[in-house]
């Protein structure tokens, strides 16, 4: 199959995803990292998770390691900046509606 343009291969990357799981499970992991680190965490120290995460992200080539920890650990520093913390709240939200097709808010 021989794709010229970057949309298709963008909708064949996620089609991919899709049947697999994998964007679910990835919305679901993140989703709960990011409420555990909300919920759970005092401020100062998340932005020390959050630097960990990123330098752990720099070895993203290792086993253990990814490159998926470097956008979380700067969600976690967002989360201690007051404008930022908005917008990750947001995502949060739309990361719950990724990973179990409903908004947070209707649980409760």
């Amino acid at each position: 199959m021989r794709m010229t343009h970057r949309t298709s291969v963008l909708s064949w990357c996620k089609r991919r995803l899709d049947t697999h799981g994998l964007r679910r499970r990835i919305a679901l992991y993140t989703y709960k990292m990011l409420r555990w680190g909300r919920d759970h965490v005092p401020p100062g120290v998340r932005s020390v998770i959050g630097l960990l995460f990123m330098v752990a992200g720099v070895f993203g080539f290792l086993p253990i390691l990814g490159f998926w920890m470097l956008p979380l650990g700067i969600a976690f520093i967002a989360m201690d900046i007051p404008p930022a913390r908005r917008k990750i709240d947001d995502w949060i939200d739309r990361l719950h509606k990724g990973a179990y097709g409903e908004s947070p808010t209707s649980n409760q």
